[in-house]
């Protein structure tokens, strides 16, 4: 059974830092693309950035040159550095992973319980 367990949520003052953690079981992590999204009240969930099996990554164009997405294929783990955080990065935190199962199955997408990030002004 495949399953993602975030952590690292939290209260944070503008112009701060948090490292949020996504930990992976049943699954053969390394070849799968991951995600970190989030949704804040009222709105849709939104992708904030991605990293694929081969370690290419992408950001939404409001956290570039704040965030970083990694991965650690030896811990099953992905990572979200976020810096210089704003109030409008206020958030439930989610993160996702895509397990290509190949054509006659397709892609099956997996998702962490949320972490709650707070950027106070």
């Amino acid at each position: 059974q495949v399953e993602l367990v975030e952590s690292g949520g939290g209260l944070v003052q503008a112009g701060g830092s948090l490292r949020l953690s996504c930990a992976a079981s049943g699954t053969i992590f390394s070849r799968n693309d991951l995600g970190w999204y989030r949704q804040a009240p009222g709105k849709q969930r939104d992708l904030v950035a991605a990293i694929t099996s081969g370690g290419s990554t992408d950001y939404a164009d409001s956290v570039k040159g704040r965030f970083t997405i990694s991965r650690d294929n030896d811990k099953d783990t992905v990572y979200l550095q976020m810096n210089t955080l704003k109030p409008e990065d206020t958030a439930v935190y989610y993160c996702n992973m895509k397990e290509d199962l190949g054509l006659r199955i397709g892609v099956l997408d997996y998702w962490g319980q949320g972490a709650q990030v707070t950027v106070s002004s």
